[in-house]
């Protein structure tokens, strides 16, 4: 007997970009955020929004609060701030397009309305925060002393460092007057619901969007550690402003906590486990790696390549999936991101090897690139991949030395483009593993 994919007449790509589908329409605002949203407070609901999801978030919840809970309109207002193709439509709440992964001024401005919305709640009133990935990058405030331009330097330096986003976001909270816990003690005395799509590993609130309304365990000792140990060359007055006592964030027991709740609305585990039911549908094995993976990506591509043949070997017919967030540290000149040089470490490490395709892509629909909503999600590999590069002349390792995996996969016509998906639970990666 066939594989699925042959008896349904369903091409591995396909079957792959089906999953990919399934696991992010798990995570999408639509499907999610509405079990979870407040009651209407008795003065004024505040909707702060930021990340990848903000626009969908903010759509999703000014309609409930609007046609469900027959919220009067002059009650509602607020802002919501996310990456430059992700706007959606609201009625009332404007929807700030801004730079991402690294800040513009759309942003800068975005954050001061945001800031001067939370110095105005009163005790009545609750401040809804609608958290997602990318919020680092679209509330961009520098702490006193430091420019625009310093905090866009420090981002680039961390982007190419290789340091993993719970590190990245320990240096951004004790340079920003928003990040770490700032938001919160800005709203106070309001109440505070903050709820969260989670985009990163063991879903932490104090990593997600650099946690602008929960406690900060981290401290200026641990970013300057990672400046240190990354040997980033930033501009001065980030050093300055890192040896500063005036810059350490709130802690847990902070005043400014005390009437503040977190919840999570969709996780990375919710989208794996939408896509594992439908992998074992389809009746695969499901080999679950965990959505928490992290470390160089072209290390872990070649560990999962190597679980790809153990398991055809075995004559094992399996769909491997695994998530979380995947580091590259730049040495080349190339264009890419986590995603699609994991794509090229893995057509690297799978030469050759018939019955085995794989998909991995970033579930915002943007893998690296250069902020554009058209941006590659991720792409697609096989066995063949390597092998249809050299007919046309390209050499897979010399990419891969280069970072120039879009470069790679572009040549091929094998990135994965899916625009924006209005969500953000970080990477999905799912390899099919077939007889050869």
């Amino acid at each position: 007997m066939g594989s699925y994919c042959e008896r349904m007449n369903t091409p591995p790509r396909a079957f792959l970009a089906g999953l990919f589908r399934t696991a992010t329409a798990a995570a999408h605002p639509l499907a999610c955020l509405p079990p979870h949203l407040p009651k209407p407070p008795s003065g004024r609901l505040i909707i702060l929004a930021a990340g990848k999801a903000a626009g969908s978030m903010t759509e999703v919840a000014e309609n409930f609060y609007l046609q469900h809970a027959a919220l009067p309109e002059d009650r509602l207002t607020g802002l919501a701030v996310t990456r430059h193709g992700y706007g959606r439509p609201t009625k009332l709440i404007p929807v700030v397009e801004a730079g991402h992964p690294v800040p513009d001024a759309a942003g800068l401005q975005a954050a001061e309305q945001t800031l001067k919305l939370a110095d105005a709640a009163g005790a009545n009133d609750l401040v809804l925060a609608l958290m997602s990935g990318g919020a680092s990058a679209n509330w961009i405030a520098p702490a006193d002393g430091l420019s625009f331009s310093d905090k866009q330097a420090v981002t680039r330096a961390l982007l190419r460092s290789g340091a993993n986003i719970t590190e990245i976001n320990t240096v951004r909270k004790h340079l920003s007057r928003i990040k770490g816990g700032r938001l919160a003690r800005r709203a106070h005395p309001a109440r505070v619901v903050t709820l969260a799509i989670s985009d990163v590993p063991h879903d932490d609130p104090a990593v997600i969007g650099s946690g602008p309304t929960v406690p900060d365990p981290t401290t200026l000792a641990d970013a300057r550690a990672i400046v240190a140990r990354f040997k980033l060359e930033l501009p001065a007055a980030v050093g300055r402003a890192l040896n500063d006592p005036a810059n350490e964030s709130p802690k847990p027991g902070d005043p400014a906590f005390a009437n503040t709740k977190f919840h999570l609305v969709a996780r990375p585990a919710d989208a794996f486990r939408a896509a594992q039911a439908a992998v074992i549908s389809a009746g695969y094995e499901c080999v679950f790696l965990g959505d928490q993976v992290e470390g160089e990506a072209r290390d872990v591509a070649a560990a999962h390549a190597k679980l790809a043949r153990d398991l055809q070997g075995q004559g094992r017919r399996a769909v491997i999936l695994s998530g979380g967030e995947l580091t590259v540290t730049i040495r080349g000149k190339g264009k890419g991101g986590p995603n699609q040089e994991y794509a090229l470490a893995l057509a690297v490490a799978l030469d050759g090897a018939n019955g085995i395709a794989a998909l991995a892509g970033d579930t915002d629909g943007t893998d690296g690139g250069a902020g554009k909503a058209d941006d590659p999600a991720g792409a697609h590999v096989d066995g063949m991949s390597a092998a249809r590069a050299r007919t046309l002349g390209l050499d897979p390792a010399a990419f891969l030395a280069d970072n120039d995996s879009t470069g790679f996969f572009a040549s091929l016509d094998d990135l994965l483009k899916t625009g924006p998906t209005y969500t953000n639970v970080n990477d999905f990666r799912a390899i099919l593993v077939d007889s050869a």
